[in-house]
């Protein structure tokens, strides 16, 4: 059964192994220097939104971060994707967080094709992230 808590900051290490790992199979389309820069940036974040980690039978699975109505980051465990337990915690923040806001690297076809399906449209376009790096990010709302 899928459960989650809020996070410590005794899960940092926890949540950035997990990033780590889904970033590498799912943001191909990174140089290792920049998926390095991330991973240098990511506990940067972790004190300004709602963290949970998300796990099954006590093992953790992923994590999702939260700020108001936007959802900020949801990686999974790579062995983990495709297995449905993003849409249930997509569809648990959205009934219980009221989540209405998303966004997504555009190259991460797989998130966007996810967030669509999910009910989200694309609102925007910028063409750079926000560390100015060359990645275009689809800002997308439902």
């Amino acid at each position: 059964m899928l459960n989650n808590y809020l996070a410590t900051h005794s899960d940092h290490d926890l949540i950035l192994d997990i990033w780590e790992k889904s970033a590498k199979a799912t943001h191909a389309f990174l140089s290792p220097d920049d998926l390095d820069f991330y991973k240098e940036q990511i506990p940067n974040f972790l004190d300004h939104v709602e963290l949970r980690i998300w796990s099954i039978d006590k093992s953790p699975i992923g994590f999702s971060g939260t700020s108001g109505q936007e959802l900020d980051m949801l990686f999974l465990d790579p062995e983990k994707i495709g297995g449905g337990y993003g849409h249930q915690i997509l569809t648990w923040l959205i009934e219980t967080q009221n989540i209405t806001k998303i966004d997504v690297n555009e190259q991460n076809s797989r998130a966007k094709d996810f967030y669509l399906k999910h009910g989200f449209k694309v609102v925007s376009r910028s063409e750079r992230d926000g560390f100015d790096k060359p990645y275009p990010i689809l800002h997308l709302e439902r």
